[in-house]
C-alpha cells in the first residue's frame, strides 16, 4: 500500500495545477475551515503517527507540548537535512511531490498556532531545494499559502533555509542554531525546543516524511491511517534500501513488513545470488543485525527488541563478501569527520576508533585492540553532548558483538582476509 507515493508517478505532480487536480490542498482547506487547531492535533495523535526521522516520537504528542500561552510566538521547523548515511527518502519526496510537504507544513502550523515555518534543507540538495522554492512561489502566488488561507484568519509564511553540508545540523538543536546564523552545534537540553527553541520561542521540529503524512491523515481520517501497519507503529514507512542488493531504491511499505520480504521481494535479493551477512535497519547510526534477524518485523518495537533501531529506515544490506571491519571503518571515518568537536568523548573518541580500525584492517592490529575499541565506544556512548557520539559507537559495538571472529581473524592473520569490494 502506498500513501506518500500514491500519486508520485503522475506526470508533473510537482506542479500546483496537477497536485490540486488529484485532491491536493483539500486537507488544508478542511483543517482551516472545518476543524479547530486542537481537533487537528487530536486527529494526528489518534492516528498514531510517529516521527519518521529517527526516534519515532509520537507526532501529535510533540505538538501538544507547545505552551498554551497565545502571546508566545511559535515556529515550525521542517528538518530536511537528511544527512544520515543510507537514507535518501526525503530527497525523493521533495523532488517529486513538493506540494505534499508544503501542505503538511501548513496544517501543522495551523495546529500549533505558528505563523512562520522554516524548511532547513541539506546543502547538497540543490535540485530538491529549487523544486520546493518553485512550488512555494506557485502556491503563494495563487493564494493557497500565505495570508488568510482559504478565507480563514490563519496565514503562514514559509521560508527555505539551505544548510552548508554539516551532518550535525540534522540534530534538531544544531539545526536551530544554524537557522539563527550561529555555529551548527547542539544545545544543552532542557529547555527543550517545544518550550524554548528557535529565537527562544516555542518550536516544533518535524521530519519531511512525518509532515508529508499529515495531509493524508486529515483527508482520510485517523482511523484509516491507524488501520495500516501495526498497533503501535501505524501507517507506512519509506525504506531507503542500499548496499549489496539488485534493486536499491525507496520502497513504501506498511510498518511491520519483515526484513526478508523487503530484501528479497522488493529489493531483488542479493547481488550475484549471495547471502545476507548483515543489515543496518535505520541508517549507519543504528546497530547492525545479522541474517538471523531477517524475519524481524520492521516496526519501532520489533527492531528495538532485536537490538537495533528503525531510525530513518536507511536500510543498508551487507553480503557475505563484505569485510565487516572495512565497512565499520568507513562509517567511523564519517562520524569522526562530522563531529562538531564540542564535547571531548566525541571529538577525541571518534578519531581513536578510526585509528584502531585502520590498524586492524591494515594487518597491524594487536590482540588487545578489540577490547580497547569496545572500551572507547562505551565511553562515547551515552556520554557525549548529543546523539552523534552515540551514533559513532553503534557500528563498532554491534559489529564486534555479532562478528568478533572477523576482527580476530584480521589480527591473527595480520591482514584483511577479504578481497576488495564495493556496492557498485
Amino acid at each position: 500500500m502506498r500513501v506518500l507515493f500514491e500519486h508520485i508517478d503522475i506526470p508533473d505532480i510537482d506542479r500546483l495545477e496537477v497536485y490540486r487536480r488529484g485532491g491536493g490542498y483539500k486537507a488544508l482547506e478542511k483543517a482551516v475551515r472545518e476543524m479547530t487547531p486542537e481537533q487537528v492535533t487530536e486527529a494526528v495523535t489518534a492516528s498514531g503517527l510517529r516521527g519518521r526521522g529517527g526516534a519515532g516520537f509520537p507526532t501529535g504528542r510533540k505538538w501538544s507540548f507547545i505552551p498554551k500561552d497565545l502571546s508566545l510566538r511559535r515556529y515550525l521547523c521542517c528538518n530536511a537535512d537528511e544527512s544520515e548515511p543510507g537514507t535518501f527518502k526525503d530527497r525523493e519526496l521533495m523532488l517529486r511531490n513538493p506540494h505534499q510537504l508544503l501542505e503538511g507544513i501548513a496544517i501543522a502550523c495551523y495546529a500549533i498556532g505558528a505563523e512562520r515555518a522554516f524548511i532547513y534543507i541539506r546543502g547538497e540538495y540543490a535540485e530538491p531545494a529549487d523544486k520546493l522554492k518553485t512550488a512555494l512561489d506557485e502556491a503563494v502566488e495563487c493564494g493557497i499559502l500565505g495570508g488568510r488561507i482559504f478565507g480563514s484568519d490563519f496565514g503562514v509564511e514559509i521560508s527555505i533555509v539551505r544548510g552548508a553540508g554539516a551532518y550535525i545540523c540534522g540534530e534538531e538543536t544544531a539545526l536551530l542554531n544554524s537557522i539563527e546564523g550561529l555555529r551548527g552545534e547542539p544545545r544543552l537540553r532542557p529547555p527543550f525546543p517545544a518550550v524554548k527553541g528557535l529565537y527562544e520561542s516555542p518550536t516544533v521540529i518535524n521530519n519531511v516524511e512525518t509532515l508529508s503524512n499529515v495531509p493524508h491523515i486529515i483527508a482520510n481520517g485517523a482511523e484509516w491511517f491507524a488501520s495500516i501497519g501495526t498497533a503501535k507503529s501505524t501507517g507506512t514507512k519509506i525504506f531507503s534500501v542500499s548496499g549489496c542488493v539488485n534493486k536499491p531504491g525507496n520502497y513504501e511499505l506498511p510498518m511491520g513488513v519483515s526484513a526478508r520480504e523487503l530484501i528479497f521481494e522488493h529489493a531483488g535479493g542479493i547481488k550475484g545470488g549471495g547471502h545476507v551477512k548483515a543489515f543496518i535497519p535505520g541508517g549507519s547510526s543504528t546497530p547492525m543485525l545479522t541474517s538471523k534477524h531477517l524475519d524481524v518485523a520492521l516496526d519501532f518495537e520489533s527492531v528495538a527488541e532485536a537490538g537495533s533501531m528503525l531510525g530513518s529506515a536507511g536500510f543498508i544490506v551487507l553480503s557475505e563478501e563484505v569485510c565487516i571491519v572495512r565497512a565499520v571503518l568507513n562509517m567511523a571515518r564519517f562520524y569522526a569527520h562530522e563531529s562538531c568537536g564540542k564535547c571531548t568523548p566525541c571529538r577525541e573518541g571518534t578519531g581513536w576508533m578510526v585509528n584502531m580500525l585502520e590498524s586492524i584492517e591494515a594487518g597491524s592490529g594487536r590482540s588487545d585492540h578489540i577490547a580497547r575499541l569496545v572500551d572507547i565506544a562505551n565511553n562515547i556512548n551515552g556520554r557525549s553532548f548529543c546523539a552523534l557520539g552515540d551514533a559513532s559507537a553503534q557500528p563498532v559495538l554491534s559489529s564486534i558483538k555479532h562478528f568478533r571472529e572477523e576482527y580476530e581473524e584480521h589480527i591473527s592473520q595480520r591482514r584483511c582476509p577479504y578481497p576488495s569490494w564495493s556496492f557498485s
